[in-house]
């Protein structure tokens, strides 16, 4: 390496890489589920550019999004089955977006915490070939290139990914409805309503408690207004008497952090449509709650 060429140099290397990294973090986070992944898919980059010959690269960003997103591709392949032995239901891991709300892209596409759930289900071709196409507005003969296909199979990935979307979630509401809803449904939880829950809870509303198998948590998702209902309100006097909540924003959402003694144990985030409530997604496992607490600001 040259080190009198500014441009060759690692100065410059790095200057490259930093510019394009929110887009590489970004990338890979959607396509992962997981900010701690995607931060060693994003350092696997780094070293992958330091070993490049860069004289050879005419677009250092577009070079840099490929390597990303074809790393995030084969980790998800093995994320998806150790997922398969987590204990409990699995939450992606929340994110704070108060300083990044689109977090790196062109759009906020697949970044609610709901979205990111759904986009389980996809294989890990299809969901990044959606996350390119709706997050970053990439052409989709630009998204064949890195996917290492063609334009008509990219264009039909992008599809059944919006199908996919679109018969397992209904639209959602805008944030200001959203954090009134959240502000009635904790009401609700903390004094064990019955009747408040019911009222703010979709039919077919499911709650999932991410725990890891660490924390006291449900094994199994909650599904229905009446039994969701009842189970928070059986909930309430082991989580809420005595804790404190902060106001957040997790995924571009406003989201609850609740600390029973001080001590943050929960992040509580809502996906909401008209018709109430349609989950309730409760992150408990510290290996996912610690990094999100650590980076918030203020």
């Amino acid at each position: 390496m040259r080190a009198e060429d500014g441009t060759d140099s690692l100065d410059g290397a790095a200057q490259q890489f930093m510019a394009a990294r929110p887009q590489l973090f970004g990338i890979a986070y959607r396509v992962l589920g997981s900010a701690v992944e995607a931060e060693d898919i994003v350092q696997e980059a780094w070293l992958r550019w330091q070993k490049t010959d860069r004289d050879e690269i005419r677009e250092p960003a577009a070079f840099l999004a490929t390597v990303t997103a074809r790393l995030a591709i084969n980790l998800a392949q093995s994320a998806r089955m150790r997922r398969e032995s987590y204990t409990g239901p699995w939450l992606p891991e929340p994110v704070d977006t108060s300083a990044d709300p689109q977090l790196g892209a062109e759009r906020a596409e697949a970044l609610d915490l709901a979205v990111l759930l759904l986009l389980e289900k996809l294989n890990p071709v299809e969901r990044a070939a959606y996350v390119l196409r709706e997050a970053f507005d990439y052409p989709y003969q630009r998204i064949a290139e890195i996917l290492e296909t063609n334009e008509a199979n990219t264009r039909q990935l992008v599809s059944r990914a919006r199908k996919h979307l679109a018969a397992e979630r209904k639209e959602p509401v805008s944030s200001t409805a959203h954090r009134r809803l959240l502000e009635v449904f904790l009401d609700a939880a903390r004094t064990g309503s019955l009747s408040g829950l019911e009222n703010v809870l979709a039919a077919d509303v499911v709650s999932y408690s991410d725990g890891g198998g660490i924390r006291g948590a449900s094994k199994i998702p909650v599904v229905g207004r009446t039994r969701v209902s009842k189970y928070l309100a059986a909930f309430a006097p082991r989580l809420w008497p005595g804790a404190e909540f902060r106001w957040v924003e997790a995924n571009g959402r406003p989201a609850v952090l609740v600390s029973p003694e001080g001590l943050p144990a929960v992040l509580l985030c809502i996906d909401v449509s008209a018709q109430g409530i349609e989950r309730v997604m409760w992150v408990m496992n510290p290996a996912k709650l610690d990094p999100y607490v650590a980076s918030l600001t203020g």
